[in-house]
């Protein structure tokens, strides 16, 4: 088995990485090593700095508050290159070359998917924060899987009964076939059927294609209610620059992946002014009620992701993390709290992949007392102690079914203002269809 200081996730730049974190320290030695894969060039390169940031503070948090046993935990970062080939390449150096037994990433659906076999052979530890990661319904004895934003399925949920409360009839949808934005699609017209809606015929793309005009023109042409454009933002600023153009035709839903800033520095001004999308909610669930005679909808504050993102700013020159940095960061602590209380409770170490995801499973009853990431000090000191406790995150309080896959309860809506995101009244997942 390997030795404990093999690892999970995104730190300084190396050689063959792209890390754009440029502050980070000199990896210590001895120290605790996470891995990851993220995209620091090619078409999603917006993000990836962004998410690598969140984990940076993650690890500052954690060695503050005495990392493992004294040894720090340390972030060994390489870059996907927004893409298949060159990111699995990577992602196996990170396994067989630096040797890490806790991977964190990547963002792309496709490369998490073909590196399972190697995650199980090798028995290590995937954490999986990103929206677009693959779902974890395996039953395994090797290798440890965990995913901590909403699936697909909730996206289309939360999508259809925001259809079905605006008394829209009939949808369709304008999606990338790759296999994120594919299952958004398929989920969201499923449970709108479900719900008793109409669906119309949708029409799929290739991202990467000069234009998009004629796919535009035959999403639109059935006259639906609402067209669900499930894109990521480089692809869907010049699909939305281009239905601009021809004339607005139609409405739109928005994917949750669309909820990135450079999505509105690449299309004109106002264009999607009033348009609905969703993405997972940064309300804790006891910062949610639901509001009375409206099953669906729910009133939240915001106050745990509000501190974070102060938090987030202040490390970084006023810099504000993404919705998906609140998971990563969260991704980094709980490897942590389950290594650091696998340690206290006499596990056998350094703790295998599938033992990881038992203990993190463990340690998420609701059953056990809450423990905060603001408070991470007090936290490990309890941990250390052999107290279970569940982690409230910057995210989400977490709660994992036997699989591995975080379970949520709502989902935030939002809207388009000139060149801001605002925020509409979250919507509570209920849908039971095709699960």
């Amino acid at each position: 088995m390997r030795s404990i200081d093999t690892g999970l996730l995104v730190g300084l730049a190396s050689l063959l990485s792209a890390s754009c974190a440029q502050t980070a320290p000199d990896h210590p030695e001895d120290a605790v090593v996470l891995g990851a894969l993220l995209p620091f060039s090619g078409s999603e390169s917006a993000v990836g700095r962004n998410l690598e940031q969140a984990m940076l503070l993650a690890v500052d948090d954690l060695n503050a508050a005495g990392g493992l046993d004294g040894m720090p935990f340390d972030l060994r970062s390489r870059d996907s290159h927004s893409g298949a080939e060159r990111g699995f390449q990577q992602l196996l150096e990170l396994l067989y070359t630096d040797q890490v037994a806790y991977l964190i990433g990547p963002e792309e659906n496709d490369i998490a998917r073909e590196i399972a076999p190697d995650v199980r052979g090798l028995d290590v530890f995937h954490m999986l924060p990103g929206y677009a990661a693959p779902t974890v319904r395996r039953n395994e004895t090797k290798g440890g899987w965990m995913r901590l934003a909403p699936s697909p399925y909730d996206v289309g949920c939360a999508l259809a009964k925001y259809a079905i409360d605006e008394g829209i009839d009939t949808v369709n949808s304008l999606a990338a076939r790759d296999d994120y934005n594919a299952s958004v699609s398929s989920s969201f017209t499923t449970n709108f059927a479900a719900l008793e809606g109409r669906v119309l015929p949708s029409v799929t793309f290739t991202s990467g294609e000069p234009t998009y005009t004629n796919m535009i023109e035959s999403a639109f042409a059935s006259h639906a209610g609402r067209t669900l454009l499930a894109a990521y933002p480089a692809t869907a600023s010049i699909i939305v620059t281009e239905w601009t153009v021809s004339g607005r035709p139609g409405t739109w839903f928005l994917g949750p992946a669309l909820r990135a800033e450079v999505l509105l520095a690449n299309i004109p001004t106002g264009s999607l002014d009033g348009y609905l999308g969703v993405s997972p909610s940064l309300s804790l669930r006891g910062e949610c009620r639901v509001m009375e005679g409206a099953e669906a909808s729910l009133d939240c504050t915001t106050g745990n992701a509000a501190a974070f993102i102060d938090h987030f700013s202040r490390r970084w020159s006023d810099e504000a993390p993404l919705p998906a940095a609140h998971f990563y960061y969260d991704g980094v602590v709980l490897i942590a709290m389950g290594l650091v209380y696998a340690q206290a409770t006499g596990r056998e170490m350094p703790l295998s992949g599938h033992a990881l995801q038992r203990v993190i499973s463990e340690l998420n009853s609701p059953d056990n007392e809450a423990a905060s990431w603001r408070d991470l000090r007090a936290a490990m000191a309890r941990l250390r102690a052999g107290i279970p406790l569940r982690y409230v995150g910057a995210a989400a309080e977490y709660e994992f079914d036997r699989y591995g896959a975080n379970q949520h309860h709502s989902m935030q809506g939002w809207t388009i203002h000139g060149d801001a995101f605002v925020d509409l009244a979250p919507i509570s997942l209920t849908c039971r269809v095709g699960q």
